[in-house]
């Protein structure tokens, strides 16, 4: 993931103030909600919990088994998410973070504009897609990014929900949140309904962040981010 660099710098001056008291597992997690309250102009605001302490164990390969890839279904999200304790609605909420950033072609051309595989994708979507995308865009090849969510692609807001709707998102995985009466409508609510994705998205993401959390004598405070304490 890019941005880490970010954090080093945070944790390096953190760490020049009072050495050994702030986790960088803590600076990701008050990152992020700096993070969002800039991207939504101030209009997504929230207390996030202190008090986590680093791992002593990582491998970049572990998130892989948890993350939900672009191309799952309705049923492989619920349970990505379940398996971590957190709810449909949740996850709902959650999938609103792609109304920023940017994501790889080879995420979603092959499941998404490949005409030989149905799509509910917009037609003139999937038409500008391919103006950006190549078709034998690979992993570590010719492989451009294009945003998330092009109607405000630097903004945290519903937008994304609007996009569902419009069949003009990228990923399977969001338009998978269409494929059952529940979701369907929780979608429709977040895209309608002023400030109801704004608050839910506040208390999701205080909870994913609560998640698997080391406390007390768990774990160490990490020197550096990229290494274990030795």
């Amino acid at each position: 993931m890019r941005g880490f660099d970010l954090i080093d710098a945070i944790k390096h001056a953190v760490e020049a103030a009072c050495p050994g008291v702030v986790s960088c597992a803590d600076i990701i997690a008050f990152a992020a909600r700096d993070a969002t309250y800039f991207l939504s102009g101030g209009k997504v605001y929230f207390d996030m919990p202190s008090g986590r302490r680093d791992g002593t164990f990582s491998n970049d390969s572990g998130p892989i088994d948890f993350l939900p890839p672009p191309t799952s279904n309705l049923s492989d999200l619920v349970s990505s998410f379940a398996v971590k304790g957190l709810s449909v609605e949740d996850m709902v909420v959650l999938s609103g973070a792609h109304t920023v950033g940017r994501s790889h072609c080879s995420s979603f051309v092959p499941d998404r504009l490949n005409a030989s595989v149905f799509s509910d994708i917009d037609g003139g979507f999937a038409w500008f897609l391919r103006s950006q995308c190549p078709l034998d865009a690979t992993p570590g090849g010719n492989d451009p990014t294009v945003m998330l969510d092009f109607v405000t692609p630097n903004t945290l807001d519903n937008q994304y929900y609007k996009n569902v709707l419009d069949h003009k998102v990228l990923f399977t995985s969001d338009a998978a949140l269409l494929t059952s009466p529940e979701t369907a409508k929780m979608v429709v609510d977040n895209a309608v309904i002023p400030g109801w994705w704004e608050d839910r998205f506040k208390a999701a993401m205080v909870k994913l962040a609560s998640i698997q959390v080391k406390t007390g004598y768990q774990g160490q405070i990490r020197k550096n981010c990229r290494v274990i304490n030795y």
